[in-house]
């Protein structure tokens, strides 16, 4: 609970924390319309494949021209100013900087600039959770190996839930299931980057205010990110997920407990220990009051009398039984709270989350009809949604991963709703991404 104490010690001294940023999209800017009001942070370099993209982003967030218009890393280091450009290796490479924010998007890319990272003896954290989903464990393993630290990204769900799970256990509560809001229909598995606006509740003027990316949007709410976050929960907290799928079950804040419990004891759960998702809409597409769309909760039990009655004393809202209970933190600010992440690495050498187990994984589900030849665009577009199994089920039928379901070309014909696999597809096994993916199924094999 000191963190920005501790920052502020840090810039007393003259040592703030170097961080290189590689992505200057909506995440990214986010965090660096923060970390000019804080101290002990210095953003010495950030690379992206369109560095005039960032100098607008720069501007539109409010950075001076003069705070970013070194001439390259050395300069930013010894002026304390920052370097744009669009060589990630640079950044990985620079001898000062301590922390890597990989914040790209791209799970192919952002594995290779993880596993470049470590092998400079640098932190990374990752932003691009669609990387963490399908082969986080690798990396957390590759991270290990070289003695330094990778970590998810608080501000986004996945961080903020293991977070809670772990306020939960170390409490000494028994965590029943753990998981995000979201703003689901079954129809919206079919939607694309054409439709997202009509479904999110945005108008084409303020997405493009934003600059916001309708085919990242859309894979919010065709079901793909959740998944995406769902499967990081999981390997990072231990929970496991729905054999056949998340179930989105609609509810508020307050009926989390209710929902979250086994099914014999009239919840949704398989069993205790589970991930899953609520819904804020209705089935019939009415919005629920006091609902959890944006934010993270954990479902705890009292398993003992004593409990039960501790909660009842203190007016916990709680199930029909009294026994289970939920807490949450209902927003999540994404790139605006990223800072946490780089106070927790770079001051106490600790993650905010990471990948401990391979437990879930997240396959391309076809959303129309696919042809033989066509090619497969990834999480968010037009051709393949993400479905979370476990990893046990997934490599045990050769699906194919969604963060490798970009830029591949069909083989096979696949009907739609059905799971894209390995041998569908013509798929580039030299990449870093793919190898890394393939070291870690063994132990399903």
């Amino acid at each position: 609970m000191n963190l920005f104490a501790k920052l502020k010690q840090r810039e007393q001294e003259g040592t703030p924390i170097k961080v290189g940023l590689i992505g200057g999209g909506k995440f990214g800017t986010m965090f660096l319309s923060q970390v000019t009001r804080l101290p002990g942070i210095h953003v010495v370099g950030i690379a992206d494949l369109f560095p005039s993209a960032v100098q607008s982003n720069l501007e539109l967030v409010g950075w001076p021209k003069n705070a970013y218009s070194a001439a390259n890393l050395e300069e930013a280091v010894n002026k304390r100013t920052t370097h744009v450009t669009d060589d990630w290796r640079s950044l990985v490479e620079q001898p000062e900087i301590e922390i890597i924010i990989e914040a790209t998007g791209n799970p192919m890319a952002a594995v290779e600039h993880c596993l470049g990272a470590f092998h400079h003896n640098k932190h990374v954290i990752n932003v691009t959770v669609e990387a963490d989903a399908f082969c986080g464990y690798g990396l957390a393993i590759k991270a290990k190996e070289a003695g330094v630290i990778y970590s998810m990204a608080y501000g986004d769900q996945p961080a903020l839930a293991c977070e809670l799970v772990d306020w939960a256990r170390a409490s000494g509560f028994k965590v029943v299931a753990a998981g995000r809001g979201h703003k689901w229909l079954p129809h919206y598995r079919h939607s694309t980057p054409d439709t997202v606006w009509d479904h999110w509740g945005l108008t084409a003027e303020q997405a493009k205010r934003g600059r916001l990316n309708p085919k990242m949007f859309n894979a919010f709410l065709d079901g793909s990110k959740p998944a995406i976050e769902s499967a990081a929960i999981a390997n990072g907290t231990g929970l496991d997920v729905p054999a056949n799928g998340l179930l989105f079950p609609p509810g508020s804040v307050d009926d989390i407990p209710t929902l979250m419990r086994p099914k014999e004891e009239g919840g949704v759960l398989d069993r205790a220990g589970m991930v899953e998702v609520v819904s804020c809409l209705t089935l019939d597409g009415q919005q629920i009051p006091n609902d959890i769309r944006k934010g993270v909760w954990v479902c705890i039990e009292a398993d003992t009398d004593y409990h039960k009655n501790c909660f009842e004393e203190y007016k916990v809202v709680t199930d029909p039984s009294g026994r289970y209970m939920v807490n949450h933190k209902r927003w999540h600010l994404i790139g605006l709270e990223l800072a946490i992440s780089v106070a927790s690495v770079g001051l106490r050498g600790e993650a905010t989350g990471f990948a401990t187990s391979f437990r879930a994984d997240v396959v391309a589900i076809a959303k129309r009809n696919l042809s033989a030849g066509e090619m497969l665009d990834g999480e968010g577009g037009y051709t393949v949604s993400g479905g979370l199994r476990p990893a046990s089920i997934s490599v045990e039928n050769r699906y194919l991963p969604l963060g490798l379901a970009h830029n591949v070309v069909l083989k096979n014909a696949v009907q739609e709703g059905q799971a894209v696999k390995w041998d569908d597809v013509d798929i580039d096994t030299t990449t870093a991404a793919y190898k890394l993916r393939k070291e870690i199924e063994p132990q399903y094999v």
